[in-house]
């Protein structure tokens, strides 16, 4: 299935400025997005990388500075799937499910209201990742007359945004990732409640 899997090349990752530097932040993108990129192919998946800038990947590249949802649309087409680059706990097992996944339009919902991933197989859909977009995109499919089917899956639900997330990354993630926050000195944090992460200040990439 051709996938679209949106980059960010300029400024990824800039609620972990705390934690990362800027150009730790780009490494880290860039390792989340080859677990994507391997995982999707392995899926199945035909990955084309929509970059805002120009990015060294293990796939094609376009460059489109535009917004995000006005870069997806223009080239989206039926028999598509939109795949963000940030799943750090995507597999080829989850994503060969969610490929196959009946529906006009299939979403798989993030936390706190996004939209991780979907496929599309009616050319009247459009995405909008604007604010809470999972709710958007279920109006836009109501509107196009698309039947939807809500593909509910923990390892599609979590995207790399803010320091707790790493915590996922580092129990559950499968690909290069785990490995690259744990060279770079990043560990589970003590404390109650949901957990987090901690990054010992002697480590620098």
């Amino acid at each position: 299935m051709r996938t679209l899997v949106p980059f960010d090349a300029t400024d990824p990752k800039t609620r972990l400025e705390g934690l990362f530097s800027p150009a730790e932040r780009r490494d880290l993108a860039a390792v989340m997005l080859a677990d994507v990129i391997e995982a999707v192919r392995a899926a199945g998946g035909d990955p084309l990388v929509v970059a805002t800038a120009d990015v060294a990947c293990d796939a094609p590249v376009q460059v489109d500075e535009r917004a995000l949802s006005d870069a997806v649309n223009a080239r989206l087409e039926p028999g598509t799937a939109v795949v963000m680059a940030d799943l750090a706990l995507a597999t080829p097992r989850v994503l060969r499910s969610f490929f196959a996944a009946t529906g006009d339009v299939v979403l798989a919902p993030g936390l706190g209201g996004g939209t991780n991933a979907l496929v599309v197989r009616d050319d009247g859909f459009a995405v909008d990742y604007h604010g809470a977009s999972y709710r958007d995109h279920l109006r836009s499919a109501a509107a196009a007359g698309c039947s939807v089917r809500e593909f509910d899956a923990t390892r599609l639900a979590l995207d790399v945004d803010e320091r707790a997330d790493l915590a996922d990354a580092l129990v559950r993630g499968e690909g290069r990732t785990p490995g690259w926050l744990r060279d770079a000195g990043v560990a589970l944090a003590d404390g109650s409640g949901r957990a987090n992460v901690a990054r010992r200040r002697d480590e620098k990439r």
